[in-house]
């Protein structure tokens, strides 16, 4: 299995919503979606086929997973596992129900997909990895299933450079 993480791309500041939406709502800028449809094309010459495209339930990240859909003509699956602060022993679980030689995108937050490909990596739960928002990276787990500690970083590229691959 290889997963591919994926930072949700730009989106409306917190103090720009007013106090009547909350965070959960706010939703990709115009520029931040634009810039993610470019990113997009960038990361299919990469990853030319994604079987499984999973979001956080979060606004933000639902609009990014969207645009990737689109691009991978795909579709996405909420998994509430991705939301903010959520266990990423859940997640693992979900993850193991997946094919093994799928490629598995996730679409979340920061510091959490910082903190989740840190422990694929290394099997620690602290963060040595950051996303800029739009930024990826895809992980290899070779023939077996994720597990923390497992994992090989065949690359981590942040959005300005995936945009430049088109």
């Amino acid at each position: 299995m290889k997963i591919l993480i994926v930072r949700h791309a730009r989106a409306e500041e917190r103090r720009l919503l007013g106090l009547l939406r909350k965070d959960a709502a706010r939703p990709l800028t115009p520029d931040g979606r634009k810039d993610m449809a470019k990113a997009a094309k960038g990361l299919k010459q990469l990853v030319s086929d994604l079987r499984v495209l999973a979001t956080s339930p979060l606004a933000r990240a639902k609009q990014t997973a969207q645009i990737l859909a689109e691009r991978y003509d795909t579709e996405v699956t909420e998994v509430t596992e991705l939301s903010p602060g959520a266990d990423p022993d859940k997640l693992l679980a979900w993850l193991r129900k997946q094919p093994l030689e799928a490629i598995v995108a996730l679409v979340g937050h920061e510091p959490d997909m910082g903190a989740l490909a840190s422990w694929f990596l290394t099997g620690r739960k602290e963060s040595f990895v950051q996303f800029k928002k739009g930024a990826a990276c895809l992980i290899d787990f070779a023939e077996a299933g994720p597990a923390p500690g497992r994992g090989r970083l065949e690359w981590l590229i942040q959005p300005g450079a995936l945009r430049k691959l088109v």
